[in-house]
């Protein structure tokens, strides 16, 4: 089954369960946004849909998807900043710091799945025995390494959908990424082509609105100076059908 076959059929198996589930409570997701800044103006890379897929056909988005529960077990190079975590344990519903660091691990993992790229760093000691999504981890002798990674923004989903998602917005340096996977990207995957796109170009006008604003975010802390923690992690959410945009930790 090609990976736009599955994404349909999961797809539509959510839909028949929301004749009987009317409320789903926001699953959480992890999203990784790349920039290369090796010219004067940054560029990101964006990935596009199959136009098959239920979920944005066509659209451009960033890799990412829902955390998984491997997520927390798998060995990394190196532990996440502190600063980092501090930032996934701010705001509401309170998460441990083992479930920060499984958001922050799904973001690699997604990224490598979805665009085989792959962010890691030499394993000091034998490479464990990893399979599934982490075997080119392991074929290349690395360890996922969530220490280059900044939070950017946090979004839920409104409401009433049958998609929700509680999405941690993540962005590391095009320097990190230590392996490629060739042939990931192809005619029958979710993500038919790898772009990167310079700030403010077209490609980035056609982005959905929420990821819009991410990206608006991101752009006005690279216009600040260098990437920093201590930056102020927007909140997008919605309360009474209107989006609210709040301060994580505030």
């Amino acid at each position: 089954m090609t990976d736009v076959a599955q994404a349909a059929r999961e797809a539509k198996k959510e839909e028949k369960e929301a004749d009987h589930h009317p409320y789903f409570r926001p699953k959480d997701a992890a999203t990784l946004i790349l920039i290369d800044r090796s010219a004067a103006v940054p560029k990101v890379l964006v990935g596009r849909r199959h136009d098959k897929v239920v979920f944005m056909p066509g659209k451009f988005v960033f890799p990412g998807g829902r955390v998984d529960k491997s997520d927390n077990r798998v060995p990394v190079a190196a532990p996440m900043s502190k600063a980092l975590e501090a930032n996934l344990l701010k705001g509401s519903p309170r998460i441990a710091a083992s479930r920060a660091r499984a958001l922050a691990v799904a973001a690699i993992r997604e990224a490598c799945e979805e665009t085989g790229l792959c962010l890691g760093s030499k394993s000091e000691s034998n490479a464990p025995s990893l399979d599934g999504p982490w075997k080119p981890f392991v074929e290349a002798g690395l360890l996922p390494d969530p220490s280059g990674l900044f939070l950017i923004a946090r979004a839920i989903t409104p409401p009433g959908r049958i998609r929700r998602f509680d999405t941690r917005f993540f962005t590391a340096d095009a320097s990190a990424i230590a392996h490629r996977v060739e042939g990931v990207v192809h005619p029958d995957a979710e993500l038919v082509e790898l772009v990167w796109v310079e700030l403010g170009s077209q490609p980035l006008a056609d982005l959905h609105a929420m990821t819009r604003n991410v990206l608006n975010e991101l752009e006005k802390r690279l216009a600040a100076g260098p990437l920093s923690h201590d930056a102020p992690v927007p909140f997008f959410h919605f309360y009474g059908g209107k989006m609210q945009k709040d301060v994580l930790g505030a």
